[in-house]
């Protein structure tokens, strides 16, 4: 019975593979065509929101194509419906309060040599993580740190320099949470 079960895994008809292809050819075309009307911003992360939508148009995808509930029109339909919600959350994201409620605020780490420990507990980033971070930016002594920022991306941000008379401009902090 289990060999049974097993041999299944393999089996495929020559009819449900074409359909298969077919389907994914046509969600392909699909994607990219609602990509190219939504924006690039379809699959970046620039916020928590763009990476549900993100995981949404991945989800259709594999739903679509492997699945023989799901017609290719039903996906297709699907898709439209998830790149018009993210262009309409995309458009009322510019009102303050929506964006609050969308995005995560970006939280100051490190202001010049001072870790805020307590904002590494928010933001569950270990001193390991920040010394990692740091590495990656080729910071080769603290004193060249001005600011590391956890951004709402779940990026880590180093802006350092060797010039110790330079500082951060207020408007590149503008929104850290300190």
């Amino acid at each position: 019975l289990k060999t049974e079960k097993m041999i299944k895994w393999f089996e495929a008809s020559t009819t449900s593979i074409i359909a298969i292809v077919l389907t994914a050819i046509g969600i392909y075309i699909a994607t990219i065509l609602f990509t190219r009307l939504a924006g690039k911003r379809s699959f970046s992360k620039m916020s928590s929101f763009d990476f549900a939508m993100t995981v949404a148009i991945g989800s259709i995808i594999a739903t679509t194509v492997l699945s023989k509930s799901v017609s290719l029109l039903q996906g297709i339909v699907g898709l439209a419906a998830v790149y018009l919600l993210q262009i309409s959350v995309a458009m009322v994201r510019r009102f303050k309060i929506v964006q609050k409620m969308i995005d995560n605020e970006p939280l100051l780490l490190m202001d010049g040599e001072e870790i805020l420990h307590n904002n590494l507990r928010k933001a569950r980033v270990t001193e390991a993580d920040l010394r990692s971070k740091l590495r990656e930016a080729n910071v080769l002594e603290l004193s060249q740190i001005r600011a590391v920022i956890f951004e709402c991306t779940g990026d880590i941000a180093v802006l350092h320099t060797k010039d110790e008379d330079v500082k951060v401009e207020d408007w590149l902090l503008k929104g850290v949470d300190r």
